[in-house]
């Protein structure tokens, strides 16, 4: 068994647990492919990033990083948590208000902001624009006149820092397609233009170094390089650095190999790094915001499968087929990532072999685990893969046309289905008759 489950995650009748729900019983009420969160671990997360924040009694925001899964439900959870959110798309912005979320609490991201979804934020009032380039410098000044409206921007820098992790999600470095550039004075030109448009409020400055991050060094640099920029901007243009944002990305547990450091020592880390500098530059300790995703739903988050066939050749490890795969899971095939699976119906059970765990998707490359160690599986047994709360659900596709599943959230042994699974007319509803032709 891996040592992420422990007899606390194990009922009376051996089954899996999630939050006193019985994993078995919530495939059999609401189907498979079925994601599962852990609401009070959700909440949990956010109040070890609170008490960090509020022992230092630094000014602070918990930035949910929308991306990592976002539907009407987890809006409104993170606003019971009085979180803010950051969101990368006119969708994302439009969920979040039809969830009732504060546009107020909300900063919008992104490299290549459209111009309606400009007006949509500002229109609608949202926090912050994180601006990212020039030509959205453009567009920002062209909505704030039609609109005769005003808007509080920070500045997303490049600031030069590889993180150390896979080269899809390493946002900081130099040749990157976000922000402005910190070595080449793109930064100051960019400031300039801002500053000087009366109808934009530039609060600070934003970085971004990648995701699944393991160690506080690529943040304790990043906080350095931030709180240098913030001396050298006091220093020539007379501003006060109102908010740094150091993004999010910090990593967690996927499999018991992984290195694992606590999120929120992260956080600690950075707000130590920060003190110490702007005490050595004698400047005000600026509001840091943090933008969390995967930290706070990834393990929170587990998939529920049912097995369907077998494939065993001699000499060959086995392939056992599950009945969700790359169409809800894309980061296995994307990324190379790892995660476990444990048998739902007894998960104290000994594995007995190592397997390929593969979905029912018409790609080869369609396998969810290479070297899966599991107990003797049998068709209809429920599996649960781990850590599937961050980028699973938000990554899914109608790939073969197969259907996106449906999401439940559970609770001190209560389970509520916020995600209805896609039905086949989900699939054409949006489609029109061929008009063309004979």
């Amino acid at each position: 068994m891996t040592n992420q489950i422990t007899d606390n995650d194990i009922n009376a009748d051996g089954h899996l647990q999630i939050d006193g729900c019985d994993a078995v019983e919530l495939a059999h009420q609401f189907g498979t492919p079925l994601m599962v969160y852990n609401v009070s671990a959700i909440r949990d997360q956010f109040h070890q990033f609170n008490k960090i924040f509020e022992q230092n009694d630094i000014d602070y925001e918990i930035s949910y990083a929308s991306k990592a899964f976002a539907n009407t439900a987890m809006y409104q959870l993170v606003n019971q948590e009085g979180g803010h959110i950051d969101v990368v798309s006119g969708g994302e912005i439009a969920v979040a208000l039809h969830a009732g979320f504060p546009a107020a609490k909300m900063s919008f991201h992104g490299n290549n902001k459209s111009l309606e979804e400009l007006r949509l934020a500002i229109q609608n009032h949202v926090g912050v624009i994180m601006v990212d380039n020039f030509h959205e410098i453009q567009l920002i000044n062209q909505v704030v006149e039609e609109l005769d409206e005003t808007t509080n921007v920070i500045m997303r820098i490049t600031p030069g820092i590889t993180a150390h992790t896979h080269e899809f999600i390493q946002t900081g470095q130099v040749d990157s397609k976000f922000g402005f550039d910190l070595a080449s004075g793109q930064v100051e030109k960019g400031f300039e233009l801002l500053h000087k448009n009366p109808r934009v409020h530039v609060l600070g400055f934003h970085a971004h170094i990648g995701s699944q991050i393991s160690s506080p060094d690529g943040f304790n640099a990043l906080a350095v390089k931030m709180m240098q920029l913030a001396n050298k901007f006091n220093t020539e243009y007379d501003f006060t650095t109102e908010v740094l944002d150091l993004g999010g990305g910090f990593g967690i547990q996927y499999v018991s190999t992984d290195g694992y450091l606590a999120p929120e020592k992260f956080v600690e880390s950075i707000i130590n790094t920060i003190k110490e500098q702007a005490s050595q530059y004698n400047l005000q300790i600026p509001a840091i915001w943090i933008e969390p995703g995967r930290s706070i739903v990834g393990s929170a988050g587990l998939t529920l499968y049912t097995v369907g066939s077998q494939k065993r050749v001699d000499g060959i490890k086995p392939y056992v087929a599950v009945d969700g795969g790359m169409g809800d899971n894309i980061r296995p095939m994307l990324y190379d990532a790892e995660y476990e699976v444990v048998s739902a119906n007894n998960p104290r059970a000994q594995p007995v072999e190592e397997v390929r765990l593969v979905g029912k998707y018409c790609e080869s490359g369609d396998v969810l685990i290479k070297n899966a160690s599991v107990p003797s599986l049998t068709a209809g047994d429920v599996v649960a893969v781990l850590d599937t709360g961050a980028y699973g659900y938000s990554m899914a596709s109608n790939y073969n046309l197969n259907l996106k599943p449906a999401i439940v959230f559970v609770e001190k042994g209560k389970a509520q289905l916020v995600t209805k699974r896609q039905s086949f007319e989900n699939l054409y509803e949006l489609d029109n008759n061929l008009e063309l032709g004979d």
